[in-house]
Order: C-alpha cells, then structure tokens, then sequence
C-alpha cells in the first residue's frame, strides 16, 4: 500500500503563475488505484488531476484523468500540462513526439518552443443540442437576440454545448439558472455548457473570447478548456466550404481573474479526416506529497 506519493501544481495555458487553469500531476501513480487516485482527486478539489504511470515504450506514457467525482476519457489542460511536466522533469524529449494514453485513445504532442501542442484522438463530432436559442438565453439570464445561432453539441472526445453570444458584454454578464440547467441541459447527458463570442474572424481563424461552465453537484466554472476549445474549434471548420486550415486564439478566464490563452487549430485535406489540435504554455507553480494513510 503506499503511503506517500509526491505531485506537482501547474497552471496551464499561461506563461506566469496564478493565471490559467490550475492542475495537479502525480508522476508516479502506476501503483495507485482507481479508487484512490479518486479520493486524492476528490482531495484536491482541482477540476483535474492527473495520475501518470511508467513508460511502456520511449517516449510514451499512460496517464488517467479525474474531476473531483468522475474520470474523464480526455481533457485538454491535463494534456498540456503533463507534457509540459514530463519535459521539465526530462522525461520526454522537445524533439521527438511525446505520447500520453488517454482513455479517449493515444494524444501525441509536440514542442514548438514555448508551446505544447497536441492531436486529438477524435475527430470533431456535432449534433443537436438540447437548447435552442431561447432556452439558451433563459438559460444565460439572456435576451434571446444576444444568443445569435442556434446552439450544438459539439465533440472531441468530451462533449460541450456550445453557444455563440453577440458581445463581450452579454458572456460578462452570463449566468447559468442551477434550475434551468437541470431540465434543459441534464437530460441530455452532457452537463458542459462552453459560451463563446467572435471577436475577430478572417476566415481563416481569429479570435475568440470564452467561459465554460459545468455541473458537478453544484455549477462551476473553468478558466482554461483545451477539450472544449477543440470542440468549438472542430465545429467552427466544419461550418466551412471545402478545405483549409483555420486558427483559433481563444481567451478565457478573464471573468474569473485567471487569464488563459488556448491556440485551436483545425484543418482538412482531400481525402483526409479533419485534423484537431490544442497548443498552450504552462508553468511550474509549486509541488507537494499526498500522506496516505
């Protein structure tokens, strides 16, 4: 049984500490169980924590992801934050691929200087929502005219109903109904609501502004959604014609005063499956151990 196992504190999709979206990896969990790498998850109260075994070949590593209540096949900030700490720790090397075991399926990440930057194992999915542009904006606290296209439920692994608003202002002043929620986004399974706005679009990608909210008990909101970023990125290019490569700058947290960045990038070739990928920094914010008793 162990007794001890040490972790790290990073804050993800930042370059400075106290921004971003917190995250707890423990490096060495390959003796841990499910049940415990639960409880420390529950412990911590993070919206992730990370859990990594030893290499079963060079340069690749299982890793299982936990909310404080539930595992997660795949999220984006454990995913670069983890990369980000196996470099620091020299246990993955910048030039060659890196390759974390997700429940979704198998994430390679690459280093682009500052950035981590990673492949989703899926595809992007889209399907119906079940808000519309009304029951969004009741939802939201919203007039209907600030919801401006008809929500979707949008995939890359882990599921987000996305929802477009006009303004800065109206995603300032967006609030999730806990009551509304139960009975226009629980019965569809999918308790992650990601509110959006377009602020810049060139046609090839621009700059958004986001908040993500989700419902574990009670509402919560994230400050950094790499899985939710690749959802919306996904859907957005598959809104357009034909080919092409699209990139996202993606602000979010900055209601919260955790300021994240996100770089989604989506593109589609000729007889080729759209590709998803998510890049951000990370930083090293401090590191621990867990006494188990």
């Amino acid at each position: 049984m162990i007794n001890k196992a040490d972790y790290y504190l990073l804050d993800v999709f930042t370059d400075r500490a106290f921004s971003g979206n917190p995250l707890a990896v423990f490096p060495h969990a390959e003796s841990m169980t499910t049940e415990l790498m639960q409880a420390i998850a529950n412990e911590l109260n993070l919206s992730e924590t990370v859990f990594v075994s030893e290499a079963n070949e060079a340069n690749r590593y299982p890793i299982r992801i936990f909310t404080p209540t539930m595992e997660l096949p795949f999220a984006g900030h454990p995913t670069v934050g983890t990369a980000h700490l196996l470099m620091q720790l020299g246990w993955a090397k910048r030039e060659q691929a890196l390759i974390l075991e997700a429940g979704v399926g198998p994430l390679e990440v690459h280093f682009d200087e500052e950035l981590a930057c990673f492949t989703t194992a899926r595809p992007a999915k889209v399907s119906a929502s079940t808000l519309n542009r009304s029951k969004a904006a009741s939802l939201l606290g919203l007039e209907e005219h600030q919801v401006i296209s008809e929500p979707v439920l949008g995939s890359c692994g882990l599921a987000f109903h996305l929802v477009e608003l006009d303004s800065l202002e109206a995603l300032a002043k967006a609030t999730p109904a806990p009551t509304l929620w139960a009975s226009g986004i629980t019965p569809s399974g999918e308790d992650t609501l990601y509110l959006y706005v377009i602020e810049t679009n060139s046609g090839q990608g621009g700059r958004l502004r986001s908040r993500m909210f989700s419902m574990e008990g009670s509402l919560r909101e994230d400050p950094a959604t790499g899985s939710a970023a690749a959802a919306l990125a996904g859907t957005l290019a598959i809104r357009q014609p034909g080919n092409g490569a699209w990139r996202w700058i993606i602000d979010q947290g900055v209601e919260m005063g955790r300021p994240s960045r996100i770089i989604a990038k989506a593109e589609r070739r000729d007889n080729a499956p759209m590709t998803i990928s998510i890049a951000g920094q990370a930083v090293i914010v401090g590191q621990g151990t867990m006494q188990i008793r």
